[in-house]
């Protein structure tokens, strides 16, 4: 099974996000939109996992107890060299600590954590093609002033796994973390 982990968005949030990009898809030819369904914040990318690495990473999500996590969105960019546009969220000292510790209980259980430097976002449309990435541009030029977001703060994590489809990727939860008291299924 491919696994992540994630944080899943407020509803007020996946509207917002639904009405700025309803706007936008009629620009982005060369695009692939996600579906507002698989929007999340990751935390780790786990990658292929067995039943015993899956087993091993429940139990040791489920022994972190860490308070609500707030989320703030900073507003719409594009990642030019990974073909994506995306919303920015805000790095705050408690989303890097989840992100930190997901991390470390994870590679207890052999997954490898990231090298690069965790930068959180939401995953709205990727390019399909290296000649297309100057529709991302093109949309980015059209939001003449930032959209606003609510902020909430999260309150729990998901175990995702994803099944890849040539439409584009569709995840499942297998597992929620609740944030701010004892974790339970």
């Amino acid at each position: 099974m491919r696994l992540f982990i994630g944080i899943p968005l407020a509803a007020a949030v996946i509207g917002e996000l639904a009405a700025i990009t309803a706007r936008l898809q009629s620009s982005g030819r060369g695009l692939r939109w996600m579906a507002r369904e698989s929007w999340h914040i990751t935390l780790q990318f786990l990658g292929n996992a067995g039943a015993e690495q899956y087993g091993c990473a429940v139990a040791r999500l489920r022994e972190l107890h860490l308070p609500p996590t707030p989320i703030k969105i900073e507003g719409l960019s594009c990642l030019d060299r990974a073909g994506i546009l995306l919303a920015a969220v805000r790095p705050t000292p408690e989303l890097l600590l989840l992100q930190k510790r997901v991390s470390a209980a994870t590679q207890l259980c052999g997954f490898i954590p990231e090298a690069r430097p965790y930068q959180p976002h939401i995953t709205l449309a990727r390019s399909q093609g290296k000649g297309q990435r100057h529709d991302l541009r093109e949309l980015q030029a059209k939001l003449r002033r930032p959209p606003h977001f609510t902020s909430f703060a999260a309150g729990e994590f998901l175990l995702y796994e994803s099944f890849l489809a040539p439409s584009g990727s569709r995840y499942e939860i297998r597992a929620r973390f609740p944030l701010g008291r004892p974790s339970s299924l």
